[in-house]
């Protein structure tokens, strides 16, 4: 949300950048009138378009060409500037016009050879490259193609537009907070040429432009420069900040979202400082703290720092900056402690946000009744470590709009104050440690409110039977998990508008029926309840729906066979843990948006749906411990983003094998364990999984990490992470979620496979887990394992393996849990440091083995002494290693999880802990 609104906020102040004195068309006083061959120019280039209120983004948007008639003068039109001596067209200004089509060199719009003023921003031009015969435009002083759905690489001619004044080629469609879509490339060489020829530069915006290169430093000769956006242009290496000091007539400076090393020299604190209002240097590797030369830009009014490496405490000199409306540190490394009340000394400041840091914030108690507050309207202070009862000084905000304080340690009941704020339109409190009975209709009184989050604190929240007298607030979100809820809200049946609602792990037994006629409803968490008797059919009605988490209720009866095919919006399916049984939905329609589907932990019974084919943006299937009977479903490897996939504990037969070719190309974790898979691992499927064989950890960086469901207001991330399971202790380890392409996993134990273990799977360089146990695999162990560098964990316990350990396994420096227990192994057991860690269970089983583990000297070797063996067989046996994955829901989200065993080793643990 807050990227969005910064985004929208630049985007907003490009189209005020009109420096060019070009009178509004509507007031023009035309001296003569169009001339009509530019007209006819003019009605060409409007029917080359069809007119799509999608195409812009601009709630405002309207199609300015409907003015456009053949039998009116153009220079009246809608958008349309003429020169008021000689009535030529000298300005296009089709911004959010909602025009849809393609832009190319053929277009009837490079007539205009007058033409100094052309904005098409905010458009969609579906993917058309900008026509090199731009630059024909040799008079041209503005241009903006920003946000239009301009694709490809920038072309060199643009440089040939020398009285450029300002130029924005920035890129915000198919904007994904944590995965950018850069659609417009623009090399270096070219730039460069821009530079050197477009002198008077005033605005150069190129936000999500691929540039690939260090900052040039022929930028600095623009000694015009007035505003310069560079956000996440994939910038790279050093760059002296001061060298920007040179441009004196610099406001507004963005280097955000970019690999960059800014290096900060001597410069005097004399030296004359371009009056920067705006500065944005969020993700741009920024380390130790904050740079002294920022405290002394006093004409900052924006401020963003968000996301870079920043440490050490906030200091005192930053509050001289009594300019500053906006400042983010949001997600650095400050420490400390600094009381809160510290920054209402910023009289001007709208939007503050210190969260994810570790700073301790003083909660200074006091009156604020006579202080002048700052108009503060976004105050974020999640993960502030901040304690005691919520700040006084908040409930004296009038202007505030947005509180987030989640993730905090405040306690003590909500105080009465804060329902005297005037018109908050997003709450977020959840994650704390407040406590009480609270009134949960008191909320109705902000009638502006929009969000409401009070999920995961000590509450207990009371609801009237009746609010259908009340007016309302628009509310589209409510997060309530974990707030001792016995039914939902029954306010939520009047609330037209709701989009969210998280009711996870609290006491609900029923879905009241009301539920199922909310047209807007994007997304139901209702996961750990008591939730009971079937799945109703009307939840078909839900056509707006995103998410559906029903996991870890007691839900029975089949799914709804609506629920593959209903709804293109559906992204992901949540229903494990339940007792639900009979088939699983067979229908899925071409198109489908599904990318999570986790039926696991029913009584789920027939085949796998072969229409999941239709799924092609499905990331994450698990229908491990059901009742599926079924062949390998080699046909998975059709879908192009599958990366998990989950069959553990069914009734899953015969060869795991392809009819034809099969990859799997993104393939990250395979769990075929506890089935009845039988015949030989055919090495022809293995040799295709790509993602596990790629040697360059950058070819597994794919587009998302996370699955991202957008919901208006909040993004909402069901994240990958990993959970371990010894002896019923469950341990998660969330913080895997970006990172979740390091994980390769193949699980085949506890199945009927037999014959020899193929060499090929020493390919597979990425594995990081592999466990065949339990099988009736035979011949030697493959000496390719050693070419497995990032292997961790190996078990090949309880087979018919033989031959000798093959020494090359010693170099496999990260393998730290090893087991090859039960087999008829012989020889001598490698010595290495690695090998020396396992402990003997590891071995056991294979009478032909000697070595200090298993306290058998081998012959012909000189062997220190055993160690003394504790325990007798039974209970080494209980660390067998035997690791399966599974899915289970927690808080706020889905955790997908890897389960390494019921009875699972310390030492596997350890590792775990100290990898990830």
């Amino acid at each position: 949300m807050r990227f969005i609104f910064f985004s929208l906020a630049l985007f907003l102040l490009c189209s005020l950048f009109s420096l060019i004195t070009i009178a509004n068309c509507s007031s023009s006083l035309h001296y003569h009138a169009c001339h009509e061959h530019e007209s006819r120019v003019l009605l060409q280039f409007k029917q080359s378009f069809v007119i799509s209120e999608y195409a812009s983004y601009d709630p405002l948007s309207h199609p300015k060409t409907t003015s456009w008639i053949s039998t009116t003068d153009c220079c009246s039109w809608h958008g349309i500037q003429c020169d008021e001596l000689n009535g030529h067209v000298i300005g296009v200004d089709l911004k959010s016009s909602q025009l849809y089509g393609s832009l190319d060199a053929n277009s009837s719009l490079f007539s205009l050879v007058q033409i100094q003023y052309l904005d098409l921003s905010d458009n969609d031009f579906n993917h058309s490259r900008i026509p090199s015969r731009i630059g024909e435009f040799s008079k041209l002083r503005y241009l903006n193609l920003a946000q239009s759905g301009v694709f490809g690489k920038v072309p060199q001619q643009i440089s040939h537009l020398r009285n450029l004044l300002i130029l924005d080629l920035s890129s915000y469609r198919d904007y994904i907070p944590s995965n950018p879509i850069n659609k417009v490339q623009l090399k270096i060489s070219t730039l460069t040429s821009l530079i050197q020829n477009a002198t008077s530069l005033e605005v150069l915006g190129l936000n999500f432009v691929t540039i690939s290169s260090s900052i040039p430093d022929t930028l600095t000769n623009l000694t015009s420069l007035q505003k310069l956006f560079l956000f996440n242009c994939e910038l790279y290496g050093e760059f002296l900040i001061e060298k920007f000091f040179k441009l004196k007539m610099l406001n507004v400076l963005d280097l955000s979202g970019n690999k960059l090393s800014l290096l900060s020299g001597t410069s005097s604190s004399n030296e004359t400082l371009p009056p920067i209002q705006q500065l944005g240097l969020r993700s741009c590797n920024l380390q130790g703290e904050i740079p002294s030369w920022i405290m002394n830009l006093t004409n900052l009014v924006y401020l963003d720092l968000e996301d870079n490496y920043l440490q050490g405490q906030i200091p005192h000199s930053f509050f001289r900056l009594v300019n500053l409306e906006t400042f983010s540190l949001n997600s650095n490394s400050f420490q400390g402690e600094i009381e809160l009340d510290m920054f209402l000394k910023l009289k001007r400041l709208t939007w503050l946000d210190l969260s994810d840091n570790k700073l301790t914030l003083l909660n200074k108690k006091g009156s604020y009744s006579n202080v002048t507050m700052p108009p503060l309207e976004v105050l974020d202070l999640s993960s502030c470590n901040i304690s005691g009862e919520l700040p006084s000084w908040i409930m004296n905000l009038t202007s505030l709009q947005t509180l987030d304080l989640e993730d905090n340690n405040l306690g003590g009941e909500i105080p009465r104050s804060l329902f005297t704020l005037e018109n908050p339109t997003m709450i977020f409190l959840d994650n704390n440690l407040l406590e009480g009975q609270l009134d949960l209709d008191m909320f109705l009184k902000f009638k502006m409110l929009i969000f409401l989050g009070l999920s995961y604190n000590k509450l207990s929240l009371l609801t009237k039977k009746d609010s259908t007298n009340v007016t309302l607030p628009p509310l589209e979100g409510l997060s309530l998990a974990s707030c001792n809820l016995l039914e939902f809200p029954p306010f939520i049946r009047e609330l037209d508008l709701v989009q969210t609602v998280e009711v996870e792990n609290n006491h609900l037994k029923t879905i009241p029926s009301w539920m199922w006629r909310k047209k807007n409803l994007k997304s139901l968490f209702a996961s750990g309840n008591s939730l009971t008797g079937k799945i109703s059919k009307l939840i078909c009605n839900l056509k707006s729906l995103v998410i559906l988490d029903f996991s870890y209720n007691n839900l029975s009866g089949m799914i709804p066979s609506c629920l593959g095919s209903f709804s293109q919006s559906l992204q992901a399916l949540m229903l494990q843990g339940n007792k639900l049984g009979g088939h699983i939905p067979q229908t899925y329609a071409a198109g489908s948006n599904l990318m999570m589907i986790d039926f696991s932990n029913n009584t789920l019974k027939g085949k796998l749906p072969r229409a999941l084919v239709n799924c092609k943006r499905l990331e994450f299937l698990d229908v491990s411990h059901n009742q599926i009977n079924d062949s390998f479903p080699y046909w998975l490897s059709t879908l192009p983003e599958l990366k998990v996939v989950a069959l553990r504990s069914n009734e899953f037969h015969g060869a795991i094998m392809c009819a034809t070719t099969c990859t799997f190309p993104k393939l990250h974790i395979i769990d075929l364990s506890h089935n009845k898979f039988s015949g030989n691992l055919a090495p022809e499927i293995i040799k295709n999984w790509k993602s596990m064989t790629a040697s360059n950890i950058s070819e597994l960086q794919y587009e998302e990490n996370t699955l991202q469901f957008p919901i208006q207001y909040l993004f909402r991330e069901i994240s990958y992470s990993f959970t371990m399971s010894n002896k019923g202790v469950v341990m998660d380890y969330q913080e895997l979620q970006q990172d979740f392409y390091f994980m390769i996993a193949i699980d085949i134990s506890g199945n009927k496979l037999f014959g020899e273990i193929p060499s090929v799977l020493g390919d597979l360089k990425r594995l990081v887990l592999l466990n065949l146990s339990n099988n009736m695999l035979s011949g030697n162990v493959p000496a390719s394992f050693g070419k497995l560098s990032n292997l961790e964990a190996l078990d090949l316990s309880r087979n018919h393996l033989s031959g000798e350990i093959p020494p090359q396994l010693t170099e496999l420096t990260f393998l730290e849990f090893f087991n090859v227990s039960f087999n008829n192994l012989s020889g001598p057991i490698p010595d290495s440091k690695q090998f020396n860690t396992f402990e003997n269970n590891s071995f056991m089983g294979n009478q032909g083995l000697c070595g200090m583990q298993v306290s058998k000297e081998c012959e012909d070797h000189d062997k220190p002494p055993p160690p003394t063996s504790d325990g007798d067989e039974d209970s080494e046996s209980e660390h067998f290693f035997n690791w399966k994955i599974i899915l289970i829901g927690y808080g706020g989200g889905l955790v997908a999880g890897i389960a390494l065993g019921s009875a699972f080793s310390h030492d596997i643990f350890m590792l775990l802990k100290r990898v990830f």
